[in-house]
């Protein structure tokens, strides 16, 4: 069986459109949509709905999307194991971290791990925590950086991050004077915030759709930078950790009560083969990067 074939197919059950998944996978959507045809005239049934648009695969099509997921992952790890073989310093490594973790955690210690260990590779991912966790389920990652609080049998964990969730403002708005923050009140507020999926977002999502509130969102965003400079001229006020307002003249950041913890975790898929390089990563992680609590 085409191997080929069946990442394109994986691709496009996992996307639910042709046109994303050619574009994900790197060819044309004609191509796309011949090699899937080829793969129905392989395993000789009809794995598409074409006809119906709420439902892209066939019953047949779903059970070969999990069968074929299973087998991709056992391919990569082969893939993985024989590289290693080849040389023990060498390796690729999936890591998923989000915008905010990437940008403020890891640049120093990224670089400081690439001057370790030159010949390992480093494919980063940027997803929200719900995002990259999926990923990890799916066999798309090797490690990331997701929610320690909500933890899945299928991945196992260890202690990252953890840190607290406060309100970032402009110093001249109305509630820096204020010593704590609650939720009713930042609610209340124009607000700049992080997208669906993100954990700064969801603690602002839930404790609104509790409390039947309607949020004036004047703009959302992962950028960070974008999100900072809307803060500083006062478009809204918006939900950070504290250390991101450290160098920040123009912002303060006021603590929420009740607290709002925000525990990361290093995640790896239980069944999932954790090369050398991962192992190495993981413990250059655990051993730089130390919790502010």
């Amino acid at each position: 069986m085409n191997l080929k074939r069946l990442e394109y197919f994986c691709q496009l059950a996992a996307l639910g459109n042709f046109t994303r998944a050619a574009h994900k996978v790197g060819i044309a959507q004609p191509a796309l949509t011949v090699a899937i045809q080829k793969l129905e005239q392989e395993v000789g049934l009809k794995l598409i709905n074409r006809a119906d648009k709420h439902s892209l695969l066939t019953a047949e099509g779903q059970v070969l999307y999990k069968l074929a997921s299973q087998l991709l992952g056992q391919a990569k790890q082969v893939e993985l194991e024989l590289e290693e073989l080849k040389d023990l310093e060498r390796g690729t490594i999936r890591f998923g971290v989000s915008a905010m973790m990437g940008s403020y955690y890891f640049p120093k210690i990224l670089t400081e791990f690439k001057q370790k260990y030159p010949k390992i590779k480093i494919h980063l991912v940027d997803q929200g925590t719900a995002a990259l966790e999926r990923m990890l389920l799916n066999s798309e990652l090797d490690l990331a950086l997701v929610r320690g609080d909500l933890e899945n049998t299928q991945l196992r964990y260890t202690q990252l991050i953890n840190e607290e969730i406060v309100a970032g403002m402009a110093r001249s708005h109305p509630l820096s004077a204020e010593h704590t923050l609650s939720l009713a009140q930042f609610c209340q507020q124009p607000l700049v915030l992080f997208h669906e999926g993100y954990f700064l977002r969801e603690v602002v999502s839930q404790y609104a759709k509790k409390h039947h509130l309607s949020l004036d969102i004047r703009m959302e965003t992962n950028l960070i930078e974008l999100q900072k400079s809307l803060v500083r001229n006062e478009v809204g006020i918006t939900t950070c950790l504290s250390r991101i307002l450290e160098n920040e003249k123009q912002m303060t950041s006021t603590p929420f009560e009740p607290k709002i913890e925000f525990k990361l975790s290093l995640a790896w898929k239980k069944n999932h083969y954790l090369s050398k390089a991962s192992k190495v990563f993981m413990t250059y992680l655990s051993s730089t990067v130390e919790p502010k609590n």
